[in-house]
């Protein structure tokens, strides 16, 4: 049985950082990516690795993605963290090479709350 299971949300003040963790587990994937959910929008692309990442412009040089295959794990560093990053974050896993378009992703966790309060 797949799963992705996520973790290192919470509230942060602006400025500040978090990292995000999502572990998975019942199969190994060519790419895995983070999107983003704020209430009332649709979720959006903000980053996705295989061999190398991908980024969201609004998150391009303040956040990094990375991936320890040997945990089967992917990271999401989130630094100079603004009021607007609030979303709910979402892990994605594919089989295939990383796309920007969630509907391309096979499997999802259930999501991490990130609020950065101004």
């Amino acid at each position: 049985q797949v799963q992705l299971v996520e973790s290192g949300g919470g509230l942060v003040q602006a400025g500040g950082s978090l990292r995000l963790s999502c572990a998975a587990s019942g199969r190994t994937f060519y790419a895995m990516g983070w999107f983003r959910q704020a209430p009332g929008k649709e979720r959006e692309f903000v980053a996705a690795i295989n061999w190398r990442g991908d980024y969201a412009d609004s998150v391009k040089d303040r956040f990094t993605i990375s991936r320890d295959n040997a945990k089967n794990t992917v990271y999401l560093q989130m630094n100079s963290l603004k009021p607007e990053d609030t979303a709910v974050y979402y892990c994605a896993a594919k089989m295939s090479s990383w796309s920007r378009y969630h509907y391309d992703y096979d499997y999802w966790g259930q999501g991490t709350q990130v609020t950065v309060s101004s």
